[in-house]
């Protein structure tokens, strides 16, 4: 399948986080609104603009003019510092896995998952036994939003009326989809074990008209991956709620499917259809691949679908260091044809491009078709 390169350069001021590490070291979504890319990095609480600059014709994109964005500025988070505190306090990341774009909300979604210490080099055998025991939770991590967009400013706002800026109803310690799945009899017993080790763990989201679709890297069951299916309301100017669907009341739809053995890393639509990126679910190399569900968001059962029913649009051959993260479907004046993006966390000294920009990959979807 054909593809071509995007390179996306950050502010060198902007790029830098903390420990070395900058925002293009680990790209986690992105998703495409008009000429710009929105993309992020999951341990910020921030989201990143880049533009499609003008002289970009070719074969090789070009995005820069990085703007950033507070999630703070938008919306309330589970954590947010103390204004009466001493020192800079530490808040955690919000481990942002999932961007999408619809009806003029950007909408979001953290991990929710836990996390377990990994062991130190430099440590004894005996602190690295102790790492290993040690399970926490970032609270931020637990946050389902949409922020509105405006077409005039090409930027994001708090409130755009009659919108405003909202999340799923929640604290530090969970929210209402985690409640809601707390007696689950497949996701229950997995919440409380970190998403490194097959525990809950989303990594993808998708909107239609009146539906969001979380993937889930984990669990994945007998080498099944999960996705969740969700319908939200506002009930407050800032606040969403779930709401019941079908019959049975329950305010989630779960969706199996048969991606041999890998877990969901992102999602998007794709007329009625959803592509789906899936990798391993727990800390391995490849393989990578997007498959397809044909008419997925209009599925309204629980039962399985089985994997000849999920054709593969793409293998991804990566090296070993490279993690396929996000997937967004790009268009532009030149495409003739729409084109996946696709951004990386752990990139290699093959996709940098300088010391603050990075290169993304551009697949033509040639010789598929959308269903409607």
């Amino acid at each position: 399948m054909a593809r071509r390169t995007a390179v996306l350069e950050f502010d060198p001021e902007l790029n830098a986080l903390h420990g070395g590490k900058r925002l293009t070291d680990g790209l986690s979504a992105a998703v495409q609104i008009g000429d710009a890319l929105w993309v992020t990095n999951d341990e910020t609480l921030s989201l990143e603009k880049l533009s499609r600059l003008p002289d970009s014709a070719g074969r090789e994109l070009q995005f820069g003019r990085h703007q950033q964005f507070s999630l703070a500025d938008f919306l309330q988070l589970p954590l947010l510092p103390d204004p009466a505190a001493t020192s800079k306090p530490k808040i955690e990341e919000a481990d942002l896995e999932g961007l999408a774009y619809h009806d003029g909300y950007l909408w979001l979604v953290g991990s929710h998952s836990l996390k377990r210490k990994k062991p130190d080099p430099q440590a004894t055998a005996e602190k690295n036994s102790n790492r290993l025991t040690r399970v926490t939770g970032d609270g931020n991590r637990f946050l389902l939003a949409r922020i509105p967009w405006q077409a005039t400013t090409q930027a994001l706002a708090r409130t755009d009326e009659p919108r405003s800026a909202a999340r799923l109803s929640g604290n530090a310690h969970g929210d209402e989809l985690t409640q809601a799945l707390a007696e689950d009899e497949h996701i229950g017993p997995f919440l409380a074990i970190p998403g490194k080790d097959n525990g809950f763990d989303i990594e993808g989201l998708a909107v239609t008209d009146d539906r969001l679709f979380v993937g889930l890297r984990g669990p994945v069951l007998r080498g099944w991956g999960i996705i969740l299916e969700l319908a939200l309301q506002q009930t407050e100017a800032s606040a969403l709620s779930l709401k019941p669907l079908g019959s049975s009341g329950r305010r989630y739809r779960k969706h199996f499917l048969d991606l041999r053995g890998l877990g969901l890393r992102d999602l998007c639509v794709w007329g009625s259809d959803l592509l789906i990126l899936a990798g391993p679910p727990l800390a391995l190399a490849g393989p990578f691949n997007v498959f397809r569900w044909p008419g997925g968001i209009e599925s309204r059962g629980d039962g399985p679908t089985f994997n000849s029913d999920l054709p593969v649009v793409l293998d991804l051959a990566v090296s070993e260091r490279e993690q396929p993260e996000g997937i967004a479907l790009f268009s532009g004046a030149e495409e003739s044809a729409p084109h996946l993006l696709v951004v990386y966390d752990s990139t290699g000294p093959s996709r940098r491009a300088g010391e603050n920009a990075v290169k993304a990959d551009l697949f033509a979807l040639t010789g598929q078709t959308a269903h409607r």
